[in-house]
């Protein structure tokens, strides 16, 4: 059972943080449960609790959902982890995700920065681009999450909405990826369900909570929350990349 208590920490906190900003939890898991299990398992696992986790979070905010900006994207994330299975086999991912990291922090920097309103919206025709790169992301790293918002943020000014709505294309963008992963057997392990079947309860219960606390927060505060977790992504995944 001593086994245990490290991973349930780390999954309900990493779940917290999706409950509250929308996003965060492989930033958080992936990292963390790695120093315990294999890496490309605790990928897929992350993977599959982010589906249902995911889910329940825009669940929870149904109405804010922008469905629109879901649609937009899907067909890149399609053509994104489609590209993405072929590159596993033929890429060193160090620089890509070294780009991103610096891309995505960034983004986070420029968002901290104040202003009155969302200045002018990232022109639709973006949206093929920003899928693939969602899709390939999200594959090799199983970190997407903040090249979501990164998007998000340049489309949509309302934190709230933003917030509900980035769950659902990452849940997208998962599902996608972990058909991917199936076609390929990655996910034939029983050890993989059985740690899946043992810590999706509590992850549930981490969106639940982040939720609850995020009808805490102002709304300044928490778009500087996302920013702010948006450049600290953006770090590790340059750390990541470096390392």
């Amino acid at each position: 059972m001593q086994e245990w208590w490290i991973p349930l920490g780390v999954v309900l906190l990493g779940y917290t943080v999706l409950g509250l900003t929308g996003f965060g939890s492989a930033l958080v898991v992936v990292p963390l449960l790695a120093w315990h299990w294999p890496l490309p398992e605790v990928v897929a696992l992350t993977l599959l609790m982010d589906v249902p986790a995911s889910m329940l979070h825009s669940g929870l905010n149904w109405r804010q959902v922008q469905w629109r900006e879901l649609r937009s994207l899907l067909p890149g994330m399609v053509l994104g982890t489609l590209v993405g299975l072929w590159l596993m086999q033929h890429m060193n991912t160090q620089w890509p995700l070294l780009l991103l990291g610096i891309y995505v922090a960034g983004v986070g920097i420029h968002a901290l920065r104040p202003k009155a309103e969302l200045a002018q919206p990232k022109p639709v025709f973006w949206a093929w681009p920003v899928g693939g790169a969602i899709g390939l992301v999200e594959l090799l790293f199983g970190t997407a999450g903040p090249l979501v918002v990164a998007w998000l943020s340049q489309r949509v000014a309302d934190v709230q909405q933003m917030r509900a709505s980035t769950p659902m294309i990452i849940a997208t963008a998962a599902t996608t990826v972990l058909a991917g992963m199936a076609w390929e057997g990655r996910l034939a392990s029983e050890m993989l369900l059985q740690r899946w079947a043992a810590l999706i309860g509590l992850a549930l219960t981490g969106v639940w909570l982040g939720h609850r606390l995020a009808h805490r927060v102002p709304v300044a505060k928490l778009r500087q929350i996302i920013c702010t977790l948006l450049v600290v992504s953006g770090l590790m995944l340059v750390l990541g990349a470096l390392r």
